[in-house]
């Protein structure tokens, strides 16, 4: 695991200053790669590349970076890990007279472009990874990212500087990166409490979508060219055109075959790796699975919360203890999570308001104390059908998207007449293993869907400000896929629809940037089995009755869990990774969350309405509205305003 960066700049002839700002380039991610830190220069075209290097394979200087191409025509710089390395590499060997210098798979992934070209390449690779490769020969460079978007890589071309970098730190290091904040981005953001590819927080600065190629040819028209190689449209209508034949019992072992592959490459490392364990279905299928292909205990690793409508972690322990595995946990006290505040805005580089970024963080810090990798369980819910709202779409979508407009207002209008905390205390009389968590938030989020159009439905169910422009002075929301109404021909079930949606936008511009930007402010590299291609293709083979039964999402991994865990241990209801955000911005952190919001202070900054601002704060320190998600997000913002 590393962090990428460089540029082209025809216009800088100074050596110096060049080799200056690449190293300033590679120096802003040195948490991404403390292992070490090179730069190369070309003497033509201005171009730089930089890395800094996390050791996982070849610990060796063999494995160093920026590196040349046997042949001389190429150089690479590679964040990532490609899990086939040693297949592709014996292929390799077996066509062509190449003695490679090392065992890394950067040299293998390098030798394979020199060879093979880059698109075959791409279509060989297992593997999570955003890569640039300079072409001499041809005067172009050349950036991918992997098929779903694990590994992060942003872009610019402005006053005729190409630059990028696994991060945004790293391109504000050089003169020519654009720095004006996108206002339209803030719109998404505040909608989403992420900023959707391919935008940025700033004007011109882009993220490279998953599954594409970038081309820019330095002798060229000079004009970013992107293409696919991998698109998730190709993989939902080949799995709807192919679906699966055979059996239940066949699927399960299908899949269960595939993850055990899947885990077990990502399991090969030069230093020790363990697992987070969180006690759900998701992670403790990839511990099981190591432990199965593990001669002595894996790691695994947990932490938990005195609040226990957020403590998973006596869950974690009872699994580790059935697998066998070495289970570390931490406990952690209210005020060390809020510690972690101040640093989230560096951590997370733009804009992001995910508040389980915080026991993300805290995982990975502790996970780093006793291994460099970890194998974690994302990617389980939008595959398989685990969230919330795909239970409820599946048993009443359909009949909630075609509820008359005024029975729809009436409803609404009942469950809103009680507040999210009286919900919470109704829905006690509920048995605990039955009863989700936080249900008055679950009540309001469907109360704001009721008789919406199947068009809006998704796109409010995700919706953190449901109307985000009207907090802004200025800027105009983005409107990207979540309006795309062509999407509901290709795919008409509500599930299915929300499934691709999800995994083309939650997940890797929140669920994996969250994991990436914790674990490499840790500097830890996190692994995802379940996001192996294979798997997600495969998940499309698949009819809904083997994802969703009987009420309940994942049916076809719970039938693969239950050959390792004993289904007691694991059914509860889902709880998700979060914090008591709503009690602390009406505790301990009122007062920082008013020296933030206050009136005078966004009135200075002139981006938001600061009346509205205000009328939520009071409203939820008032406790007559639970507006703790809301606020949330305008905090991180003010928060990275005032870092930036």
């Amino acid at each position: 695991m590393c962090g990428i960066a460089g540029f082209i700049d025809g216009t800088i002839n100074d050596t110096d200053k060049k080799r200056s700002i690449a190293h300033a380039m590679g120096e802003a991610m040195y948490r991404r790669g403390p292992d070490g830190g090179e730069i190369w220069l070309s003497p033509d075209h201005g171009v730089a590349f930089a890395h800094r290097r996390l050791s996982i394979i070849d610990l060796s200087s063999a494995g160093q970076q920026p590196m040349a191409a046997s042949c001389g025509r190429y150089v690479l710089v590679y964040n990532g890990e490609i899990y086939n390395a040693a297949q592709i590499r014996a292929k390799i060997l077996s066509q062509y007279d190449i003695k490679f210098k090392g065992h890394s798979d950067t040299e293998v992934l390098l030798e394979a472009i020199a060879n093979w070209g880059i698109k075959d390449t791409l279509h060989h690779l297992i593997g999570m990874f955003v890569f640039a490769v300079w072409d001499k020969k041809l005067k172009r460079l050349t950036l991918c990212r992997d098929r779903v978007g694990i590994k992060p890589l942003y872009w610019s071309y402005n006053k005729g500087a190409f630059i990028f970098g696994s991060i945004l730190k790293a391109l504000k290091k050089h003169p020519k990166c654009p720095t004006q904040i996108d206002q339209n981005s803030i719109a998404s953001f505040l909608r989403l409490n992420y900023i959707p590819a391919p935008q940025s927080i700033y004007q011109d600065v882009h993220k490279l979508l998953p599954g594409h190629i970038l081309t820019f040819d330095a002798d060229g028209d000079k004009t970013p060219k992107l293409t696919t190689y991998w698109s998730l449209d190709q993989a939902v209508r080949q799995g709807k055109n192919t679906p699966f034949s055979g059996t239940e019992n066949e699927a399960i072992t299908t899949l269960e075959e595939l993850l055990e592959d899947a885990v077990a490459k990502r399991m090969i490392s030069d230093v020790p790796f363990g697992a987070f364990l969180s006690g759900g279905i998701d992670s403790s299928t990839v511990a099981a699975l190591m432990q199965k292909q593990s001669s002595s205990p894996i790691k695994t690793f947990s932490i938990g919360f005195e609040d226990q409508a957020y403590n998973e972690a006596q869950h974690a322990a009872h699994v580790a203890k059935h697998l066998g595995t070495e289970h570390t946990e931490l406990y952690v006290t209210p005020a060390e999570a809020r510690a972690v505040i101040p640093n989230l805005a560096d951590i997370y580089d733009e804009p992001f308001a995910d508040s389980s970024q915080i026991p993300t963080y805290l995982v990975s810090k502790l996970t780093r104390n006793h291994v460099t990798v970890a194998l974690s369980g994302d990617g389980g819910d939008e595959l398989f059908g685990g969230y919330r709202r795909y239970i409820t779409a599946h048993r009443y979508g359909n009949k909630i998207s075609h509820l008359p407009k005024f029975v729809g207002n009436l409803s609404s209008g009942i469950i809103q007449s009680l507040s999210p905390q009286t919900w919470d205390q109704i829905f006690k009389i509920v048995p605990d293993n039955k009863r989700p968590s936080h249900p008055g938030d679950t009540l309001y989020k469907l109360a704001s869907v009721l008789g919406e159009t199947s068009d809006g439905y998704y796109r409010k169910l995700v919706s953190n400000w449901q109307n985000p422009n009207s907090i802004l002075n200025r800027g105009q929301e983005y409107q990207g896929i979540l309006w795309d109404q062509t999407i509901e021909q290709s795919l008409p079930n509500n599930v299915e629809r929300m499934q691709y949606l999800d995994t083309l936008t939650y997940l890797p511009d929140d669920i994996l940037t969250k994991v990436d930007r914790a674990s490499m402010a840790a500097s830890l590299e996190a692994r995802v089995p379940l996001l192996d291609h294979r798997v997600v293709e495969f998940s499309w083979s698949l009819p809904m009755h083997m994802k969703i039964r009987n009420g309940q999402g994942k049916w076809i991994l719970r039938k693969v869990l239950d050959k390792y865990v004993p289904s007691g241990l694991i059914d509860r209801p889902k709880m998700g990774f979060g914090i008591p955000i709503d009690n602390w911005l009406r505790g301990p952190l009122k007062s920082w969350s008013n020296d933030l919001l206050s009136e005078q202070y966004l009135q200075k900054q002139g981006l938001l309405n600061s009346s509205l601002v205000q009328e939520k704060l009071q409203q939820h320190q008032a406790g007559t509205h639970n507006w703790q998600h809301q606020l949330w997000a305008i905090l991180m913002l003010q928060s990275w305003l005032e870092s930036n």
